[in-house]
């Protein structure tokens, strides 16, 4: 008989351990390929540091924001997160899959449990942005629904913002 393995995906506390590990390996990898498209090198291991802990993830805890992490076969491997920017808008970020375990779903499955989490928060639209270099996350947002718009936020490294109207829960 095969064995099914499956991703879980549950809310966790932004500074916790086994939130900490997918933050660390998205900021890394979205540094690192900032800082070798734009001058040639990784990112400063001083720097790097420095930026993950002074971005606590805080934004993403109750009762403003839900940071989820999705497990796979019980291995934390993925993450995504919301935060209300006001009563009916919600920002996603943080969405990550660890890259031997892109191409399994899990990163549909984060979104669309961040967008039921911004849901019940209250929110009736997602917004998010991303850079112009990270073509698979642009690509993932407008299959699942998000349309390309104007800015909202002024994000140094914002180049592309998306949204999705949210359907209400029935």
């Amino acid at each position: 008989m095969a064995r099914m393995t499956m991703w879980t995906i549950t809310p966790e506390a932004p500074g916790s351990p086994v939130a900490a590990a997918p933050w660390r390996a998205y900021y890394t990898e979205v540094s690192d390929r900032w800082y070798l498209l734009h001058e040639g090198r990784r990112t400063d291991p001083a720097e790097l540091e420095r930026e993950i802990a002074a971005a606590t993830g805080a934004e993403l805890a109750p009762p403003h924001g839900r940071l989820l992490v999705g497990r796979y076969d019980g291995t934390p491997a993925g993450s995504a997160g919301v935060r209300l920017l006001d009563a009916q808008i919600a920002e996603l970020t943080r969405v990550f899959v660890a890259q031997d375990m892109r191409g399994r779903g899990g990163a549909a499955l984060l979104v669309a449990a961040a967008e039921d989490a911004a849901r019940a928060l209250g929110a009736r639209r997602l917004v998010l942005d991303t850079r112009g270099d990270l073509v698979e996350a642009r690509a993932l947002y407008v299959r699942l629904g998000y349309t390309e718009t104007g800015p909202h936020n002024a994000d140094r490294y914002a180049e592309h913002w998306f949204r999705k109207e949210l359907a209400p829960v029935n």
